[in-house]
């Protein structure tokens, strides 16, 4: 065994069970299966339908079918926590999930909240307040905006496709934007390293830029011109509502507003502490997504 080789088997934790990642189609949790099943773990990639995953094995989740959750934790020791998408209060049915897990042998939880949401706040703040009374081993990941909103299926790529334009009500506020992949990258150390964080961990980008820095970016690196053209809270929340329940709308454009008062104006050194390597910024993600046919 080379040096290298004892450094490594001293940080990640000998396989006993399988990773249930929940959400495992989607942009992080996708990402972890990948980083996971890669560096020969076995992983149950849950989602609604049991779609399948390379180097997985496909089980079917639903929140809201317990009927589905005991499948889904057989011979599971560590598990990925995606709550449920728009569901003002996630709390109502992660945490009967959670107190099942641990009751059944999970050790681990790895719970993916976001940087606006603190420990005890709204919706999945619930969730984080409670975990560390549910497991031994545990982290909340709470990152930033995500780069990808600018690059695959979010509103604002759409827009960037379609009209050159991103429209926000977040003015000139910077946002520490964060690559969905560091994201995974922490996940996976989170979930197998031979400690857990037993923390929170907000992550960003290397940078904070504003939504006029992101257009100027994009432009650069497709050569198709891309501006921000900013709204007014009202404005935003208005043309949201026409495309989802007003509630969601509202708080989306909350958020924007927070971001023009400067809230997601910070940068951490959390990916490269958790991960041994420094965050990737956008325009190094720009160049992966983007320029070729994005």
């Amino acid at each position: 065994m080379t040096t290298a080789d004892a450094s490594a088997a001293t940080r990640v934790a000998p396989a006993i069970g399988s990773t249930l990642v929940i959400g495992a189609t989607g942009t992080t949790g996708s990402r972890t299966v990948a980083r996971l099943t890669a560096a020969g773990h076995a992983v149950k990639a849950a989602s609604r339908k049991g779609t399948p995953v390379a180097g997985a094995e496909p089980v079917r989740f639903d929140w809201y079918d317990p009927g589905t959750h005991a499948a889904a934790l057989d011979c599971v020791d560590r598990v990925y926590v995606i709550p449920p998408v728009g569901d003002p209060d996630p709390a109502a049915v992660v945490l009967p999930f959670l107190r099942r897990a641990r009751a059944v042998g999970v050790r681990r939880a790895v719970l993916l909240s976001a940087s606006s949401i603190p420990e005890g706040g709204p919706a999945v703040g619930k969730v984080h307040r409670a975990l560390p009374g549910i497991f031994d081993e545990w982290a909340v990941l709470r990152p930033s905006w995500f780069m990808q909103n600018f690059t695959g299926g979010h509103l604002h790529a759409q827009s960037i496709r379609d009209d050159g334009i991103i429209l926000t009500a977040a003015g000139t506020g910077r946002v520490g934007f964060v690559d969905a992949d560091d994201i995974a990258a922490v996940a996976a150390h989170a979930l197998t390293d031979v400690h857990a964080p037993d923390t929170d961990l907000v992550l960003t980008g290397p940078e904070a830029l504003s939504h006029d820095d992101i257009a100027a970016i994009v432009t650069e690196v497709t050569g198709r011109p891309v501006v921000h053209r900013p709204l007014s809270h009202e404005e935003l929340r208005d043309r949201l509502a026409a495309l989802m329940p007003e509630e969601f709308a509202a708080m989306l454009a909350g958020m924007d507003r927070a971001i023009a008062e400067g809230a997601e104006d910070r940068v951490t050194d959390s990916v490269r502490h958790v991960t041994g390597r420094p965050a990737r910024d956008f325009r190094a993600v720009a160049e992966r997504e983007l320029r070729h046919g994005g």
